[in-house]
């Protein structure tokens, strides 16, 4: 019997990854008011970090306080914030010899918002919420509070915040930075025509509204040492009639191609909330399968991938190169343990856990 390949090894740029399973960032809501990190963030990311996945990727991590979706978002932009991302990345890796990474972000006009389980809305001025930035002032939802448009200058700094805090995530030993240009979030922002109506550098053409994007990956590429990887996610469309699509996508993504990007995350919509979807099993992995025939670096699917025969599907068939999973990682964070029993794998488990294995599986954890 073939060795499935969602448990053979991958590189991203020079990081060895033991298999093709990726846990991807997902926001919880629960750092401080200053955005620093509490004792949640230990728990989460350690039993995730005993998962027997082959890369965690820490929540996005805003680059500025106004950057933050909610009170409660993580920040990498002070030494309060590095100094507590610290102490719960020394608890992981002291049991766990998988990488982490970390995603970098900024929330544009989509900050200043409740946490979910709240309701979500923006907060107004008078309820702690704050003033957002964008690329014009195009507020994401009718009736919300115009987003602040950025000048020259206001861009300038975003740049330089992103290198602040890859710096910070370089000291931190972080293996690997995922630049967020996904969902709506500000970078996002800058490549649709939908939400960009700006008239100078940074907006108009396509060369114009990719230009931040690709500027920011120089920035923090040039910052982050050359043997560990930087990549982005983004959305492969935004799909609204005249927003940002596929096509635009690859153009983007040859740009990054050439510039040594190391992986693209393909995800999608979250712009616009005219977007219609099918939102079923896979149902973004055309984006990665697209991605593939285009790009030379490695690329990574999500969408709604639940079952360990659809995952293998995925990368054996070459849609790509590895799968992210997030709420089904949240609802059963032993699931590489799971899917290399359905699949006939082994997989990395603590010598604490070994016993569990069951009797009938007596090589899946190696």
């Amino acid at each position: 019997m073939a060795s499935p390949k969602l448990f053979s090894p991958l590189t991203l740029g020079e990081l060895e990854l033991t298999n093709r399973i990726v846990i991807s960032p997902m926001c919880q809501y629960s750092a401080d008011a200053n955005g620093s990190m509490t004792d949640w963030h230990k728990i989460h990311l350690g039993h995730l970090a005993l998962s027997g996945a082959g890369l965690l990727i820490v929540e996005a991590s805003a680059v500025a306080p106004e950057g933050r979706i909610t009170s409660g978002d993580v920040g990498l932009y002070s030494d309060d914030n590095e100094q507590a991302m610290a102490r719960v990345l020394e608890s992981v890796r002291a049991h766990s010899p998988m990488p982490v990474g970390i995603q970098l972000g900024h929330a544009g006009r989509k900050a200043s918002c409740q946490a979910p389980w709240d309701g979500g809305a923006q907060l107004g001025l008078d309820e702690g919420g704050w003033q957002t930035v964008a690329p014009s002032t195009v507020p994401y939802q009718d009736g919300q509070r115009p987003p602040q448009a950025m000048s020259l200058g206001d861009i300038e700094q975003l740049k330089a915040d992103f290198v602040a805090s890859a710096k910070r995530a370089e000291r931190l030993g972080f293996e690997l930075i995922e630049l967020h240009a996904a969902h709506g979030y500000l970078l996002h922002e800058f490549l649709s025509p939908l939400s960009n109506q700006r008239d100078d550098e940074y907006g108009g053409s396509l060369e114009n509204r990719m230009r931040i994007v690709l500027e920011i990956f120089d920035a923090v590429r040039a910052v982050f040492p050359d043997d560990k990887p930087v990549g982005i996610r983004i959305s492969g469309s935004d799909w609204v009639e005249g927003g940002w699509d596929l096509e635009q996508s690859v153009e983007l993504a040859k740009a990054l191609d050439a510039r040594g990007c190391s992986f693209i995350d393909c995800s999608g919509g979250g712009l616009d909330p005219r977007q219609t979807l099918n939102v079923g099993p896979s149902y973004q992995v055309p984006f990665a399968r697209r991605m593939k025939q285009e790009v030379a670096m490695q690329v990574i699917a999500v969408g709604l991938i639940t079952e360990p025969e659809q995952a293998e599907g995925i990368v054996f068939g070459g849609e790509a190169d590895a799968v992210a999973l997030a709420r089904g990682m949240l609802y059963d964070p032993r699931w590489p343990w799971h899917a290399a029993a359905k699949l006939g794998a082994t997989v990395n488990a603590p010598k604490q856990y070994v016993r569990s294995q069951p009797h009938t599986l007596k090589q899946l954890f190696g």
